[in-house]
């Protein structure tokens, strides 16, 4: 399994675009073979960050995901509403709830 794990502060007039085109991201990614779990999440602290965890198969499943339609639309719209650049760390399983 990996799991993507990325941090995203979007600009503050951005948060309900954000929101919008990360719901259509999280709709379609679900119907992905590969793709096991896709949340997006919202930070209690700061209003402005963002975290996706997304958990694939295997890496074939995540190199596909990067070629769907979805996910360009995502990070083409994304892009200009990022308060700084989205970080990701990439991980693996060691020990997994199922």
């Amino acid at each position: 399994m990996i799991v993507l794990f990325v941090s995203i502060e979007v600009k503050p007039e951005c948060a309900a675009a954000f929101e919008e085109i990360s719901r259509y991201n999280h709709e379609n990614a679900v119907k992905e073979e590969g793709c096991l779990r896709f949340d997006v999440l919202h930070s209690t602290e700061n209003p402005n960050k963002y975290n996706l965890y997304e958990v694939y198969s295997d890496k074939a499943a995540v190199d596909f995901h990067k070629t769907t339609e979805h996910y360009r639309k995502w990070a083409a719209e994304v892009e200009p509403m990022c308060a700084s650049p989205r970080s990701k760390v990439v991980l693996e399983e060691v020990a997994f709830t199922k």
